[in-house]
């Protein structure tokens, strides 16, 4: 019995490790795609010329300058939407328990779309409100939902409720604000990399080298609580800290990553089930979850720049790709219950 439980274990780190390194495969590849192609082709040799620092006629510009930092925040925003949603996911044991359902990129929707419509704020100030609605949007529904104890549904439940609030607020601002507002707001509230550059990149940059390690390094406490409650204290560990732990790095992740990107739609539902489906069931979800988001941003991104007549944001093309998937995951879930 022993040595089928070794043999099962080995074989659940094999299969993480392999799907790892293939998602991260599959990430460079994408990003090296981003940074050749474009409206003009560059080979891979004067991409790495630039990366490098030499001046490459034509090439510093385009890559350096546009391609590069546009692939940066993809797949830094992409990997904090991944890691955000496959963190609520695992704590409310729910796939549908994503930061897109639950009203938290609503709220730096909403912040952004006052700031701009009604405060006349603009570049750096309308990142700052998402940050601030993302923020204390997820402080109001946990506060809400915490009421005689924690409580999975009733969080995803208030935080479906907090959303549509939001969005009425959304669509209410929009329909007084003048025509040139109402363009400016809906690119931001699309999502969008077009607005990239290494200022915007800073912050979450920064972001990202405080939080990640400090959740990476929780990954196994994060999977005990995906056994309950009851069952995570009785192995020793400290259920609220840890529970509180994880919802405000998810929560800080996803505020700094929407306000560089604005909400690029689903991003954050999709990579931890795709994640759970390639690594299998009982492994640590944040690294493939983080890998799973960067190539969805990228690749969306890739296929809005250059599949089409027109250019679309890449929130365009992931809301087109994460509509029917929702669908699927609820007629799924239905079907079978509340699990990754």
């Amino acid at each position: 019995m022993t040595a089928a439980i070794i043999a099962g274990r080995r074989a659940r780190h094999r299969r993480h490790a392999t799907a790892s390194v293939v998602l991260g495969v599959l990430l460079l590849v994408l990003a090296a795609v981003a940074l050749m192609v474009g409206n003009t082709f560059y080979g891979p040799g004067e991409v790495i010329r630039v990366i490098l620092g030499e001046t490459v006629p034509g090439a510093s510009y385009s890559i350096g300058e546009l391609r590069l930092p546009r692939t940066v925040l993809a797949v830094l925003a992409g990997a904090c939407f991944g890691i955000a949603g496959v963190a609520f996911q695992t704590l409310l044991r729910n796939p549908l328990a994503s930061p897109d359902i639950i009203g938290i990129a609503e709220g730096a929707s909403a912040a952004a779309v006052v700031g701009i419509v009604v405060l006349s704020v603009s570049g750096p100030l309308v990142s700052v409100m998402a940050l601030a609605g993302a923020l204390l949007t997820a402080i109001a529904i946990y506060l809400l939902s915490n009421k005689g104890g924690f409580a999975g549904t009733r969080l995803i439940l208030i935080g479906i409720g907090v959303a549509a609030m939001l969005q009425s607020i959304v669509s209410y601002v929009l329909s007084r604000a003048a025509q040139w507002d109402i363009q400016t707001a809906m690119l931001w509230l699309t999502g969008s990399l077009n607005s990239a550059s290494w200022d915007r990149i800073a912050p979450l940059a920064i972001a990202c080298l405080v939080i990640l390690p400090l959740m990476f390094s929780q990954g196994r406490a994060l999977g005990m609580l995906q056994l309950g409650d009851d069952s995570a204290a009785g192995l020793g560990l400290r259920v609220n800290g840890t529970r509180l732990l994880f919802i405000l790095g998810a929560v800080a992740l996803l505020a700094f990553a929407t306000a560089a990107t604005g909400p690029i739609a689903f991003v954050a539902f999709m990579a931890g089930p795709i994640a759970a489906r390639i690594t299998g069931p009982g492994a640590n979800l944040l690294l493939p979850s983080a890998l799973v988001g960067a190539a969805l941003v990228l690749a969306g991104d890739l296929i809005g720049q250059n599949l089409f007549d027109a250019r679309y944001p890449v929130g365009v093309i992931t809301g087109v790709l994460g509509a029917p998937y929702l669908i699927y995951l609820l007629i799924r879930t239905n079907r079978s219950g509340g699990s990754l």
